[in-house]
Formats: structure tokens, sequence, C-alpha cells
């Protein structure tokens, strides 16, 4: 069986260790779901998460049941599904695609998102101040960073010329990121071919453009898309010889060259931090959500070298993960 298309119960394993009687929470054992396209809960975003509720005082087996369904994006509409009819207490919908299928099928039980990206304008919440509704958590706000990816691109692959930029015109953070490129391209001689790229059956074309447009590098602007179809980037983007940069660390964890972008381990470990205050009586609506505070550069070095690019000694000495 595909170990990332599997159902777990999860029994007493995951968070047994007990702490002070002070943290068992009004006596109630309470049932939180999660819906995630990690490998496992042992990854380390889940991790993360996971051992953070642990330190809050919610142990599993004493006062919190977990009801965890991990699995590629096309099952999310099934687990949410799932999930709603479990009466549960919350629903930890760990990035944007879980969240807004999550969001779609119930509006009375809570919700948490850990990587919300540009949660506004794909309709999560109606302000990150007051969002308004049932959901909450931490979000990524990202237009300002496309001239730090331009400029490592580029002092990466000094002889880059054109950039080709994937983004998604349905989202207003996509758009501003790939239009606020252009005065920075300009400083670093390079031009930009901006790419349509809105939905998962269109990555080929947009890559065939891409190379119509002679590009020699890649950034994948802010997109909803751009996580769960992460590996399918890394690999095309490998296949067509394009240096590749992104926000999310799963790109170069999956054959990408670079990210430079939120720290996703502790946005997950922030938002076990809303759990906390949900399953203790606030409501999501009144919540304010949080913007990425870290953030990280990752360099796969596997790609740079299929690429014939060695990696100059001012860019891997600020490398957060080096990907070997």
């Amino acid at each position: 069986m595909d170990r990332r298309a599997f159902i777990i119960m999860v029994g007493g394993s995951i968070l047994a260790t007990p702490l002070d009687s002070e943290a068992q929470y009004a006596g109630k054992v309470y049932r939180v779901g999660i819906i995630d396209n990690e490998a496992s809960l042992q990854a380390p975003r889940l991790d993360a998460f996971l051992k953070e509720l642990r330190k809050l005082g919610w142990i599993e087996g004493s006062n919190l049941i977990i009801e965890a369904r991990i699995g590629s994006e096309d099952q999310f509409r099934v687990f949410a599904g799932e999930l709603a009819g479990l009466n549960l207490d919350l629903i930890f919908a760990a990035k944007s695609t879980a969240a807004l299928t999550t969001l779609r099928v119930t509006k009375n039980i809570p919700i948490v998102v850990a990587v919300a990206t540009d949660p506004v304008g794909v309709g999560l919440v109606k302000s990150l101040a007051r969002p308004g509704g049932n959901i909450t958590g931490t979000a990524t706000m990202l237009e300002d960073l496309g001239g730090k990816h331009l400029e490592l691109l580029k002092t990466t692959a000094p002889g880059i010329r054109r950039v080709a930029v994937f983004f998604n015109s349905q989202f207003a953070s996509s758009v501003k990121f790939a239009r606020e490129l252009e005065p920075v391209a300009k400083t670093l001689g390079v031009r930009v071919h901006s790419i349509n790229w809105d939905h998962p059956d269109r990555l080929v074309s947009a890559f065939a453009e891409a190379k119509s447009a002679r590009a020699d590098a890649l950034v994948v602007a802010p997109n909803i898309l751009s996580i769960p179809h992460g590996g399918r980037i890394g690999e095309l983007a490998l296949k067509h010889r394009l240096p590749s940069m992104a926000l999310a660390g799963t790109l170069p964890e999956r054959g990408g060259l670079m990210s430079y972008g939120p720290e996703q381990v502790d946005m997950y470990r922030r938002a076990a931090h809303y759990v906390d205050k949900i399953l203790k009586g606030a409501k999501p609506a009144d919540l304010p959500m949080e913007q990425a505070s870290k953030f990280e550069l990752v360099i796969n070095l596997q790609t740079a070298k299929a690429l014939g690019l060695k990696i100059p000694p001012s860019v891997l000495g600020r490398a957060d993960r080096i990907i070997e």
C-alpha cells in the first residue's frame, strides 16, 4: 500500500508521556482530526506539531484522541467528509488545499491551518486580523520575496538571462509576486516571462511555454498548487535543465534546486498553539492569523550537480538546510 494513501487511527503511542494534571483540561477527552499530504505522522512538520501539542499538555490517550488522514491531495475531499462526520472538536487542515476542502464541508467545526498561502485572497478568512469564520492559523504573505529569489538564482547561475515565472492568475498575491519581479529583474539584467499556471493539468504546457520563451531558470510564485505538485515541478525543471526556485522547501526536497521562504516546521509548531487556545474555549473567528516569522534557504546539491552548477560559497554559507 502506498504510504501516502493510508488512514491512521492513532492509538496511544504518539503522545504517550503524561504531564502535570493541570494540563488535563477540564477532565474532557478532546477529538482532533488531521488532514495532510505529508509522508506520515512522523514527518518533520507533523512531528513538530504533535510534539508542541504535548508540551502544551495535550496527551494522546489521556485528554486527546487524534483521527488522522494522511494521503494525496486528491483524497482530501473524502478525508474532509469523513472527519466532518465524526463529531470532532477541531480539524487541523495543515495546508491551504486541505483547509479549503475542509471549509467546504463544515462551517461549524473549528479548523486550524499551518501553511495558509494568501488566506484572504483564496477565501479562507475575511482578514488576517479578524478571520471571521471557523478557521484560523498561520499564514504566508510573500509577495516581497520575489526579488530575493531572483538575486539568489542570479548569484548561483550568473549566466541566466531569461527567467520563467509560474504564477496563478486566480490569486492576487501570486499576480503581485510576478509583477514585482520586473524592477528587480531589470537591475539584474534578466528578462521575466510570466506564465499563468492555474490548474495542475497545465503544468506540462507551462514548461513548454517556458522552453519556447528560451527561459534558462524558473521561479514559482506563491500558488496553492505548488506544494502538492512540487515533485512534478522539480522533475520537469530538471528535465528541461532549469535551475528552479520556490517558496516552499518541498521543491528542493523533491528535486528542485532551491527554495527561500517560511520555515514550515515552525509554522506547524505555531499552529499547535491555535489548537490549544481553541480547545480551551477560544473561537477561530476571534484569533488573528499570524504571519510567518522564520525563513529558511534550502539547497539541493544533487540537483545543482545534475545541472552542472557549483553553488557559490556566499550562497552555500547562508543555507539553513542542504540536501545532498
